[in-house]
Formats: structure tokens, C-alpha cells, sequence
């Protein structure tokens, strides 16, 4: 199978989760592994905004995991932002089913509603679930919202496809981490993305499941922690910062904001492996 984006944080964890799970993984990346991380055995260097060089380099993959992408609107032009991961995810999903491979695992983001980057984000209540309606407003939320259509509209055209699109959120090696970070951001960004995390490990189950998934068509999926990277109690994080968003369920401890009991159901995912 193939892993676009395998030199980033999220790819090496999905990388090395499937090796050692006994997979065949073709490594795909602009850059090699940094930090002295060992190379892949079959690495591929490809832009995935390169649609015939992407497409020869699946060829003979049975799946594909896209991780490949710019992961937020901060330090690149909006259009660089926008038109990589719109035009990257495009040719991911082309190129596969060019070479044949009808099951295909993508990385969303919770930000695809909008949130972390938004002005003040917008929520219509809590715990947020899938069928959430979007408020994007900046080039990374709204390119991850066109990457999940443009999965629809793959899978109506290749009805025997299996896509996963993982709305991915805060991925870190663990939550003192996420913690560190969101401490360090702008309180706004920390306030808006709903104090969320999850871990590597959790993003590399996920991807696993999902290129094992026997159902056919396109779901969405929240990967999300139960918890939130927060001491405080979740109800008076939602009273302080959200006063005007109803709750369809209590918010208790430091439970999370974010709904993921249908990648429970789905994948059979859950945040902490049991």
C-alpha cells in the first residue's frame, strides 16, 4: 500500500504502525524522513500536486493512505495553502482509481467546519459530531471541506470504492504535548479548536482500520481524545467560552468537545487501544 505525505509526523507514525503490522508500505513524500528517521525501504519522492508522477508512483498499491498536504493556513500564502491540498487530494483520489485501488483512507481535519483558524468559530452545540454543518472561513478548513467532497464525488462515479476521509485534529506524540502546544498558541486558536488533541499512535490505528474496511461509498470520520488538553472542568470551559451553545449531552471532567463514537462504530477505533 501507499502513504503520500510519509516523511511528516502523522505519515512516519502511519508508516512505521503498518510495517510493523506486516504491510507492504511505498513511502511518498517531497522530502525524506527528517529528524535521522530511517528511510523506507521502497521511498518514492513525488509532489502530489505532480498528478503523473503521483500516478506512476501507485502503481501496483492495493490502497492508499493521503496524508500529503499543508496542515494550516500560518505561514504560506492562502493560495499555496488552498490550491496544495485542494489540487493534492484531487490527484490522490484520480491516480487511484487510475491504478485500480478502490480503498482509500484521507486525511480531513476537525477545521473542515472551521474552528482553530477561524475569527471566532462557530458552533451549534456540543459534543460536536460529524453531521455538523461547516463555518470555514480560512484556505486550510475550506481545502479539507472540498477534499471531502471531492470524495463523494469519486465514490459516485466508482460506487465500489471504500474512501475514509479522518478528520484529524492537534496530532501529537501524547497529551502532555498537545498540552505544551496549545498553551503556547493564541488563546483565541486554543479557545476556538476546543482545547482537542489526538495522539499519533490513535491516528496510525485509524488509518490501519480504515484501509481494512469492507463497506463500500465515502464516510467521514471525527478522530478526536476523549479528553481535552485542559485540567479544567469541561462544563465550565462551555459556560465561560460558549455560553450560547446548547449541550445534547453533559460535558463532565475534562471530557472532550467532539463527538467520535461513529469511528467506533465504523472502524471499531477508539482513542486509547484497548
Amino acid at each position: 500500500m501507499a502513504v503520500t505525505g510519509a516523511s511528516g509526523a502523522v505519515g512516519s507514525a502511519v508508516v512505521n504502525g503498518l510495517a510493523h503490522s506486516g504491510h507492504s508500505v511505498r513511502a511518498i513524500d517531497r522530502h525524506p524522513p527528517r529528524d535521522n528517521t530511517e528511510i523506507p525501504d521502497d521511498f518514492r519522492t513525488v509532489d502530489v500536486c505532480d498528478h503523473p508522477a503521483l500516478r506512476d508512483a501507485l502503481k501496483g498499491c492495493q490502497a492508499l493512505v493521503h496524508l500529503a498536504g499543508i496542515a494550516s493556513p500560518l505561514h504560506q500564502h492562502a493560495t499555496t495553502v488552498h490550491n496544495t491540498n485542494v489540487v493534492g487530494s484531487y490527484n490522490a483520489l484520480t491516480a487511484a482509481t487510475e491504478n485500480d485501488i478502490a480503498t482509500v483512507c484521507l486525511a480531513s481535519s476537525i477545521n473542515a467546519i472551521g474552528g482553530a483558524f477561524s475569527r471566532r468559530a462557530r458552533y451549534d452545540y456540543f459534543p460536536v459530531d460529524e453531521q455538523h454543518p461547516t463555518y470555514n472561513e480560512d484556505p486550510y478548513s475550506l481545502s479539507k471541506w472540498i477534499g471531502e467532497h471531492q470524495a463523494d464525488n469519486t465514490v459516485r462515479r466508482h460506487p465500489h470504492m471504500s474512501i475514509t476521509s479522518l478528520r484529524l485534529h492537534g496530532a501529537n506524540p501524547d497529551r502532555r504535548t498537545a498540552a505544551n502546544q496549545a498553551h503556547a498558541t493564541d488563546p483565541t486558536r486554543l479557545i476556538n479548536h476546543l482545547w482537542g488533541y489526538v495522539r499519533l499512535d490513535a491516528c496510525a490505528r485509524a488509518c490501519a482500520l480504515a484501509i481494512e474496511t469492507d463497506w463500500h461509498g465515502h464516510e467521514v470520520l471525527q478522530l478526536v481524545a476523549p479528553d481535552t488538553v485542559m485540567d479544567t472542568d469541561s462544563g465550565d470551559l462551555a459556560r465561560r467560552h460558549w455560553p450560547e451553545v446548547p449541550l445534547r449531552q453533559t460535558l463532565t471532567g475534562n471530557s472532550g468537545f467532539y463527538d467520535c463514537t461513529k469511528a467506533r462504530r465504523l472502524l471499531g477505533w477508539t482513542h486509547d487501544e484497548r
